[in-house]
């Protein structure tokens, strides 16, 4: 899907960006844990059962290839085959100025994946009887631009038709002027209601950040809690998620890499690992780890947090006008991958799960650096797939704005 960051979020996708110079790189073999240097972190995942010599091979160096072919300095994956075994892999670096090799043990940033935790939350709010689907926004929010026609269910599909805030140029001027600044929810939606709507609700889809923010005042506003809250309380504790947290601002757990951006007024890159990502809330501001990704993504997928009627309304994918995906609410599909993807100014993260083989995926990488047009996180698990699942080959993309 669509990267989060501001410039060139949707629009010119097909062009190719400038890539991180290569890096030396650790061979791709399982890395240990960086000491954890804080209370409440966890060492990393170790693969008690691989695949086999032979496609465990053939997994590192597809990893290898594209990490190096796309200038990613940094990737973790995890791969879970039931009945098949593991593959479990931190591989390059995590910080390029020291050399630190990258491990399975990081803390990651993880953009849009935010979304899959956004819209749990309304949901859960559905099955309380407190929100429905087809409520219009202008039921919890004012001011927004044709909000007595827009739904929730179509903030959630993507389908509202608002323009995307993080496309408005002074928006961008800001954001890239000092990122490490705070915005507002409310700062941030005004960037995009200074524009017409770009079609009408529910004629299309179009990736908008716009989207989310709204849906999380929304929970906010129903459940009398900040969404930080209810989304700890509802969606993370009764999952499990130790490792995961809503940040208030630019606070960054240890261990974590180094994140490179070219999200720049000069198109330099640099280091994100310090920027503020509350201008992305509800829409991508989380940050979590392997062990927590990798059971997010199956809940997610299979719903088990919700009731069962809601959870098949949630994964009635519609159209996004790219063949072999279809977009929900606030999940996609992709060659029969359940998920979400995440990019924020200097990581991108994969989480999904093939329900057919019961299989689940997660990519961490430390760059958000688009190479020929692609984000590399699809790059990474295209190359993936095609080894193990060939009949199911992710492809997170979806048509430039």
């Amino acid at each position: 899907m669509p990267r989060t960051p501001s410039r060139r979020l949707l629009a010119a996708a097909l062009l190719a960006l400038s890539v991180l110079a290569p890096t030396a790189a650790a061979p791709a073999t399982a890395a240990p844990a960086a000491p954890a240097t804080r209370p409440g972190t966890r060492p990393g995942t170790a693969s008690p059962d691989g695949l086999g010599p032979e496609l465990t091979a053939r997994l590192d160096r597809a990893v290898e290839e594209v990490r190096r072919q796309a200038g990613i300095p940094g990737a973790v994956v995890g791969l879970w085959l039931p009945g098949r075994g593991s593959y479990v892999r931190a591989s390059g670096v995590a910080d390029t100025a020291t050399g630190a090799p990258m491990t399975t043990g990081v803390f990651t940033r993880i953009g849009s994946e935010t979304k899959t935790f956004t819209v749990t939350a309304l949901l859960e709010l559905v099955d309380d009887g407190l929100v429905r689907l087809d409520d219009p926004i202008s039921a919890y929010v004012d001011g927004v631009p044709c909000g007595d026609t827009i739904t929730l269910r179509q903030l959630a599909g993507m389908r509202s038709g608002l323009f995307p805030y993080s496309e408005d140029p002074d928006f961008d001027r800001a954001l890239e002027s000092d990122p490490t600044r705070t915005f507002s929810p409310q700062e941030v939606l005004a960037y995009g209601f200074r524009h017409d709507n770009d079609f009408g609700p529910g004629e299309k889809f179009e990736y908008s950040n716009t989207n989310l923010v709204l849906l999380g005042l929304v929970v906010e506003k129903v459940s009398g809690r900040s969404l930080a809250d209810f989304v700890r309380a509802r969606v993370l504790r009764p999952s499990h998620l130790d490792g995961t947290l809503f940040p208030s601002g630019a606070e960054f757990p240890e261990p974590h890499a180094q994140g490179y951006s070219d999200e720049t007024p000069s198109g330099e890159v640099a280091d994100a690992a310090d920027w503020n990502p509350s201008w992305a809330w509800a829409a991508g501001a989380m940050i979590s780890d392997l062990p927590d990704l990798r059971r997010w993504a199956e809940i997610v997928a299979t719903g088990r947090l919700l009731r069962p009627e809601t959870q098949r309304e949630r994964l009635t994918m519609l159209p996004t006008g790219f063949p072999g995906t279809g977009y929900g609410l606030g999940i996609m599909e992709t060659g029969g991958w359940i998920g979400h993807n995440g990019s924020i100014p200097g990581y991108e993260t994969v989480a999904v799960h093939l329900p057919e083989q019961r299989a689940t995926l997660v990519l961490m990488i430390n760059t958000d650096i688009r190479y020929q047009g692609q984000e590399p996180s699809t790059l990474l698990a295209r190359a993936i797939t095609q080894v193990v699942t060939p009949d199911h080959v992710y492809d997170g993309s979806v048509p430039p704005r």
